[in-house]
């Protein structure tokens, strides 16, 4: 696949569903790791907050979700492991960034629980990408204006 960010497609799902892809990529997760209202799911349910997924040369690779509360937006990245380490968590990320602008909104923020077993390389990834962890414990960064984000 090489760095692919430059053939992946960012769609929107305007009603999201859990479904076999979905299953694949981000059930695959361990308890503890997703946000609770995330852990068990059918197929065919319809999932709160905004999701979009990520495919590359017609096949899902990844998805992005945004849940937007008081004007800022928890986030969710996941990218299946075969595409890892190729750029699709970056695109991810500026897409997201990308839809938070374009709303308005203030921060992006994401929990990385303890229970996560890459919890160390998830939130270094994070903080390189200039998230800092807050009082909560949780990682934010401000969503760079537009005119900030050209200069």
């Amino acid at each position: 696949m090489g760095d692919s960010s430059q053939n992946l497609r960012w769609i929107h799902e305007s009603v999201a569903h859990w479904d076999a892809d979905k299953t694949r990529i981000v059930g695959g997760a361990r308890t503890g790791t997703l946000p609770a209202k995330l852990a068990s799911h059918a197929d065919g349910d319809v999932l709160p907050d905004d999701w979009w997924r990520v495919e590359h040369e017609g096949r899902c690779v990844g998805y992005g979700r945004m849940d937007v509360t008081w004007g800022d937006a928890e986030i969710l990245l996941v990218v299946e492991p075969e595409a890892q380490g190729k750029g699709v968590g970056s695109f991810i990320l500026e897409q997201l960034e990308d839809e938070a602008r374009a709303r308005g909104l203030n921060y992006l923020y994401n929990q990385v629980h303890p229970e996560h077993p890459a919890q160390q390389d998830i939130t270094s990834w994070l903080e390189h990408r200039a998230f800092s962890r807050t009082e909560d414990g949780q990682l934010a960064r401000a969503v760079v204006g537009t005119a900030q984000h050209t200069a």
